[in-house]
C-alpha cells in the first residue's frame, strides 16, 4: 500500500495584504499549534528552489516556502512579532517588517493549521482528502507501537542480509515458474475451501507484513515510523503505514523505504518455498504467488502505490498528482517562459511530463471503461452474490464451515469492487459538480455552458444506463470483452454475433442440453449461405468415421502455438452398376492460441460403366472456437470421372504412376501455402482428365462394359495419419472407354481469423 498517508500539500507565500498591523498587534506573540513538527528542507528535491516541510499534529506534512517556514521556526512562543521579524531578516538576508510576518500568519500559516487563534485555541484543521488517498482510515498500532514492534526487523535491511534474500527469491521465482509450475497447488487449494481459506488469510497477513517493511526501511535509514492502521483504497481494504518522517532522509533512504515492503513479500515468498521444501504441502505455493502478485501490483506507479511513491521520491517531487495541471498547462506554447512553468529541474520536469501524458490518459480510459461497463458488472455480480449465496446456505446447512466462509470471502470479494466503483464515481460528481458551482459564480454564460455539458453528460449517462436486457445481462464466459464490444452492445448489432439475441433454427447433438438465457453456451453457427437449411452448432460431436469409399481429413487442435495437418488422399473405382455415393470431407478444428490447423481432402472416383445413383459429396469445413491469432483451414477437391468401359493396360499404367506422384506430394503438403495446394490438387486433376481421354478404347462396346480385376494393382492410397476405415479398394486392370467427364467443383475453406465461418459445399453430380 502507499507509504505516506498523505503526501505534502503545498503552501505558498501570501500574496494579498491582510491589513495594517498596529503597535497592539506587533506585541502579539504566536505560538505553534499542538504536534507541528519541523522537518526542513527536503533533501534530494526535485524543484529548483527545494521547499521545506512541516508536519501538522494530524499528520498532514505541508510543503512551505523557505520564508514561511524560517517564520515558523522562529516562532518559539515567546518572541513577538518584531523579534521574530528580526531573526527572519538576519536569517534569510532579505528585509521583512514585523508586518510582513503578521500578513504571513493571518494569510498562510494559521490558515494552514500550523499557529494556535489568535485567542489561544488551538485550529480546525481540514485534512487534504485526494480522490486517490486511503480513506476510512482505522489505527492499529499507535507511534510507540509501531517503532517498538518493527525495530528488530531493522537489522533485515543489512547488506549481507539483503543480497542473499534477494538471490534466493530470484531463484525461487523462476523454481515456481519455470520448473514447478501451480497446477497442482491450485487443485489441492480449490478442493479443500479450508485450505482456500487458509491461503487467504497469509496472504492478508503478508499484506501487513508489508507494511513492516517500509516502517523498518525508515528506521534502518534513521527516519521514524508513525501509526499503522488499515482503510480502504479505492475499493479494496488495504494496510498503511506512517513514514512521512522519511522525507527526512535523502533520496536513496526514501526509495529504501518505499521499496522495504516489497523485499518483506520476497522474504515472504522465501520463507513460503522453504516451508514447501519440508513439507510438500502444494497449497502453500500459492502464496508465493500472491506475493508476485502484490509485489507486480504494488509497482504500478498509475496510483499511490509503492511504485508511485519510488517514482516520487526517485525525481524529488513528493506529490506528483498535484502536477498534473501544472504540467499539461505548461506544454502550451505560450506558458513556456513563465515561471510556474520552470519550478522543476529540467530533467525532473521532463519525467513528470512522461508520467502525466501516460498516466492521465489511462486515468480517463479507466474512468470512461468504468462507466460504460458498470450496468454490465452490476448484473454480474449480482448473479455471483445469488450463487454464492445458494451454496453459503448449502454449506452451512450440512455443516461445512468452512466452506461456507470460503462463500462469504467470495462474496465479499465480489460487491467491495461493485461498491467502490460507485463510490468513486459519486465522489467525482460531487467534486466536479462543486467546483463547476463555485467556478462559474457571477459567470452567466460560463454556467450556462457548464450546465449544458452536465446536462449532455447525464444523457450520455442515460443512454448507456438504459435499463434493457442486454445492457443489464450478465458477462458470460465466452464473451472477449474487448474495447469494440464494449463501445457496440450486441443489442445494437445488425448481425448474429457472440452474445446477441436472436432466433435461429439450428440442429444441435442428441442428448445434449440445450442453452437457455440464464445458462448460455458457446457456439460457433454456421450460417448455410441459401438461409433455408438447418445452422449446425460448434462445439458438436466428432464427425462420423468415413465409410468405405468415403476419404476424410480431420485435424482437431488444441494446443497453443503447435502446427497440425491432416491430409487424405484417396482414388476409389466404382464398378458393378453400385451406386456413387463417395463423400470426400476435409473438417479443421482449432480451440487454442497461435495454432495452425489443416486438413486437405482429395479424392477421385472413377466410374466405370452404368450407375443410375450418381450423387458424390464434397465436403470443407474449417472452425475455431474463439482463437487468438490462429489460422484453421480446410481443402477439400472431389474428381467424379465417368468412363463407358474399363482402361486398357497402358491406361493404367500412366494412372498409377501419376497417382504415385500424388501420393509422393501428399507427404510435402505441411507448410505450403494454401494456394500452392489448391493450384497443385487442380494440375493433378487435369492430368487425369487427359490420361483417361487419351485412352484408345475409349469407344463405347456392345454388351456389359468390363469391370476391373480386383487382383491385378492395388489401389494406391494415402490417407496423413492411418485410420481404421480409408476407402481404399483395388485398382482394376481391364480397358475402359472415356465417357463424358462429370466432376465436383473443388471445395476450400481457409479461416485466417479466429470466427470465421466454416463452409459445407456438397455437390452432387448427375448421372450420365
Amino acid at each position: 500500500m502507499t507509504v505516506t498517508p498523505d503526501s505534502p500539500a503545498a503552501a505558498g507565500e501570501a500574496q494579498q495584504p491582510v491589513g495594517p498591523a498596529g503597535p497592539a498587534r506587533l506585541s502579539e506573540v504566536p505560538v505553534r499549534a499542538s504536534g507541528v513538527e519541523l522537518i526542513g528542507a527536503m533533501r534530494g528535491s526535485g524543484y529548483r528552489e527545494p521547499p521545506s516541510l512541516a508536519r501538522r499534529g494530524d499528520g498532514q506534512t505541508l510543503q512551505l516556502t523557505p520564508l514561511l517556514f524560517a517564520v515558523l521556526d522562529e516562532v518559539d512562543g515567546r518572541s513577538d512579532l518584531r523579534a521574530i521579524a528580526d531573526r527572519v531578516t538576519a536569517r534569510t538576508g532579505r528585509l521583512v517588517r514585523p508586518e510582513d510576518v503578521a500578513q504571513l500568519i493571518d494569510a498562510s500559516l494559521r490558515p494552514l493549521g500550523l499557529l494556535t487563534r489568535a485567542d489561544g485555541t488551538e485550529p480546525e484543521v481540514k485534512r487534504s482528502n485526494p480522490l486517490l488517498g486511503l480513506r476510512f482510515r482505522k489505527e492499529i498500532a499507535d507511534p510507540a507501537v509501531t517503532r517498538r514492534v518493527t525495530t528488530p526487523f531493522s537489522r533485515l535491511f543489512h547488506p549481507l542480509v539483503v543480497i542473499p534474500v534477494v538471490a534466493l527469491f530470484v531463484a525461487a521465482c523462476w523454481w515456481l515458474l519455470m520448473v514447478e509450475g501451480l497446477a497442482a497447488a491450485t487443485y489441492h487449494a480449490f478442493q479443500d475451501p479450508g485450505v482456500l481459506l487458509l491461503v487467504v488469510a497469509v496472504t492478508v497477513l503478508s499484506a501487513a507484513f508489508h507494511e513492516f517493511g517500509h516502517a523498518a526501511a525508515a528506521r534502518y535509514g534513521g527516519a521514524t515510523p508513525g501509526r499503522m492502521g488499515a482503510g480502504l483504497y479505492l475499493f479494496w481494504p488495504a494496510f498503511f503505514t506512517d513514514v512521512t518522517d522519511s522525507y527526512r532522509l535523502g533520496r536513496a533512504g526514501r526509495v529504501r523505504t518505499d521499496l522495504g515492503g516489497l523485499y518483506f513479500n520476497a522474504i515472504v515468498a522465501v520463507v513460503i518455498v522453504g516451508i514447501w521444501w519440508a513439507t510438500r504441502w502444494d497449497a502453500l505455493l500459492l502464496v508465493v504467488l500472491t506475493q508476485l502478485l502484490q509485489m507486480v501490483h504494488q509497482l504500478l506507479p498509475m496510483v499511490r502505490f509503492d511504485g508511485y511513491h519510488v517514482l516520487a521520491d526517485i525525481t524529488g517531487v513528493p506529490d506528483l498528482f498535484q502536477h498534473i495541471k501544472p504540467t499539461l498547462l505548461g506544454l502550451l506554447p505560450w506558458r513556456w517562459g513563465r515561471a510556474e512553468s520552470r519550478t522543476l529541474r529540467p530533467w525532473v520536469r521532463a519525467v513528470v511530463c512522461v508520467w502525466v501524458l501516460v498516466v492521465v490518459p489511462l486515468l480517463l480510459f479507466s474512468l470512461v471503461m468504468m462507466v460504460l461497463t458498470l450496468p454490465r458488472v452490476i448484473a454480474t455480480a449480482a448473479v455471483a452474490i445469488a450463487e454464492r449465496a445458494q451454496l453459503l446456505t448449502g454449506a452451512f446447512g450440512r455443516g461445512d464451515v468452512g466452506a461456507g466462509m470460503a462463500q462469504v470471502v467470495l462474496m465479499a470479494a465480489v460487491a467491495l469492487p461493485v461498491l467502490g466503483t460507485l463510490y468513486i464515481l459519486f465522489r467525482l460528481s460531487r467534486s466536479g459538480l462543486t467546483r463547476l458551482w463555485t467556478g462559474t459564480r457571477g459567470r452567466p454564460a460560463r454556467r450556462a455552458a457548464a450546465g449544458a455539458l452536465v446536462l449532455a453528460m447525464v444523457g450520455g449517462l442515460a443512454f448507456a444506463w438504459w435499463p434493457s436486457p442486454q445492457a443489464y445481462r450478465p458477462i458470460q464466459s465466452y464473451e472477449r470483452g474487448t474495447i469494440s464490444d464494449i463501445l457496440t452492445p450486441a443489442s445494437r448489432s445488425e448481425r448474429i454475433s457472440a452474445g446477441s439475441t436472436g432466433e435461429l433454427q439450428t440442429i444441435w447433438p442428441a442428448g445434449a442440453a440445450r442453452p437457455t438465457a440464464d445458462h448460455p453456451q458457446l457456439a460457433t453457427v454456421l450460417i448455410p449461405r441459401d438461409g433455408k437449411s438447418p445452422s449446425w452448432v460448434f462445439p458438436f460431436n466428432k464427425p462420423a468415421p468415413p465409410k468405405p469409399g468415403d476419404n476424410q481429413a480431420l485435424a482437431v487442435n488444441t494446443t497453443d502455438g503447435s502446427v497440425l495437418y491432416d491430409v487424405a488422399f484417396a482414388l476409389v473405382w466404382v464398378t458393378g452398376g453400385q451406386s456413387a455415393l463417395n463423400t470426400n470431407s476435409a473438417y479443421a478444428f482449432a480451440d487454442c492460441a497461435s495454432c495452425t490447423t489443416v486438413a486437405v481432402g482429395f479424392q477421385v472416383v472413377l466410374i466405370v460403366g452404368q450407375s443410375d445413383v450418381i450423387i458424390p459429396q464434397n465436403l470443407a469445413v474449417a472452425a475455431n472456437s474463439g482463437c487468438v491469432d490462429c489460422v484453421t483451414a480446410a481443402v477439400a477437391h472431389q474428381l467424379v470421372l465417368t468412363l463407358a468401359a474399363a482402361p486398357d493396360a497402358q491406361t493404367l499404367a500412366k494412372l498409377n504412376a501419376l497417382w504415385a506422384e500424388i501420393m509422393a506430394y501428399s507427404k510435402t503438403i505441411e507448410g505450403q501455402a494454401l494456394s500452392d495446394v489448391q493450384a497443385k490438387l487442380l494440375a493433378f486433376e487435369q492430368q487425369l482428365k487427359e490420361i483417361v481421354g487419351q485412352d484408345p478404347s475409349a469407344t463405347p462396346v456392345g454388351g456389359s462394359p468390363a469391370a476391373p480385376d480386383p487382383t491385378a494393382t492395388p489401389q494406391p492410397t494415402s490417407t496423413g495419419q492411418p485410420r481404421p476405415e480409408d476407402g481404399s479398394t483395388p485398382g482394376p486392370t481391364a480397358t475402359p472407354l472415356p465417357a463424358p467427364i462429370q466432376t465436383t467443383a473443388p471445395t476450400a475453406a481457409p479461416t485466417p481469423e479466429p470466427s470465421t465461418q466454416p463452409t459445407e459445399t456438397p455437390t452432387p453430380i448427375p448421372t450420365p
